[in-house]
């Protein structure tokens, strides 16, 4: 046991001069005020109980000082050690928000099932500097590395498409993630890109990006989204949005590629369910790594001594009250 502050501890030499007013006031007190030819008379008045007695109320109130002199310097014991040191992952989500994104064959539609499940993620790893790319016919930074959740989930929701040139730049889009961390100190570099066509624009090559985050130490997790066969997809007519069949077409032999090349994993998702699945077993493959270190788990102690202070408190006035008949 130990004590948070000890000096309130010094405290407790006010009981001396307590102490000494106590004896004074008692010897003072017993001085003889009326002369008698003997004792005889007095020897029914009260017996030798009520003369010991009647020091009782002082030493409880005397525990009573100590015990909340004791809470109040807040002691503390401590017996239990463990500590967990956490060393986070780097990861980049790679989102792609081309038009065809739109499709229904997910709730609501693509773009809105890859941003609702990746929350989802993001918020299950708080040990992690997360960011997110966007990339159509082109690609930017929605949000860098950070460890701000509110943020990132704020930012992600922002995401949309028609916000940039329309079409399919898979290669510029894992470049620039790879640019956010190639500089990075992290044990680990994660790329989880999510697209749902063919590369069909943008200056870099998919396989000679997948062949740079391979330099950089980046692993990529590729997940092709959408459908087998036909998907729903939201087609303006001069009386409204109809719902048109439309193939789906997903360059899956490219995204094997590139995770191969970066010793990730491909995945395809065809509904809600399966994306969110994808996710969780991406979430499984990179383990946050635990460090168990030690420190000391405090347990407080001043409630006792509270308790003992109060009990004392109780005691003395019940002992004036029912034995010695006095008030204090």
């Amino acid at each position: 046991m130990f004590f948070e502050y000890p000096k309130v501890l010094y405290l407790v030499l006010l009981l001396i001069p307590m102490l000494a007013l106590y004896l004074w006031r008692a010897v003072k007190g017993d001085a003889a005020s009326l002369r008698l030819p003997g004792i005889m008379p007095l020897r029914r008045a009260g017996g030798k109980w009520r003369t010991w007695f009647r020091h009782i109320p002082f030493v409880l109130r005397c525990i009573a000082i100590t015990a909340l002199i004791v809470a109040m310097a807040r002691p503390r014991s401590s017996s239990a050690f463990e500590r967990t040191d956490t060393e986070g992952i780097d990861i980049i989500i790679v989102l792609d928000v081309s038009t065809s994104m739109l499709a229904r064959d997910f709730t609501p539609d693509r773009i809105g099932a890859s941003k609702d499940i990746a929350i989802q993620f993001i918020a299950g790893r708080p040990s992690d500097r997360m960011g997110i790319v966007v990339f159509a016919g082109e690609s930017y930074t929605q949000c860098p590395l950070t460890t701000d959740r509110a943020t990132l989930i704020n930012m992600i929701k922002d995401v949309q498409t028609g916000i940039i040139e329309d079409g399919t730049a898979i290669g510029n889009g894992l470049a620039t993630a790879v640019a956010r961390l190639k500089d990075s100190d992290a044990k680990s570099k994660v790329v989880i890109l999510l697209t749902d066509g063919v590369n069909n624009r943008g200056e870099i090559a998919p396989l000679t990006a997948a062949e740079i985050a391979r330099t950089f130490g980046v692993r990529v997790y590729t997940i092709g989204v959408g459908a087998i066969g036909m998907a729903p997809f939201p087609m303006p007519t001069p009386y409204g949005v109809v719902l048109q069949q439309v193939p789906v077409e997903i360059d899956e032999d490219l995204l094997r590629q590139i995770s191969q090349i970066t010793n990730g994993a491909y995945f395809r998702a065809t509904d809600n369910t399966k994306l969110m699945e994808i996710y969780g077993e991406i979430n499984k493959m990179e383990k946050t790594k635990t460090l168990v270190d030690s420190f000391p788990i405090y347990k407080e102690l001043f409630m006792q001594f509270a308790l003992i202070c109060l009990l004392a408190v109780a005691l003395e006035l019940l002992f004036r009250l029912l034995v010695l008949r006095t008030l204090p």
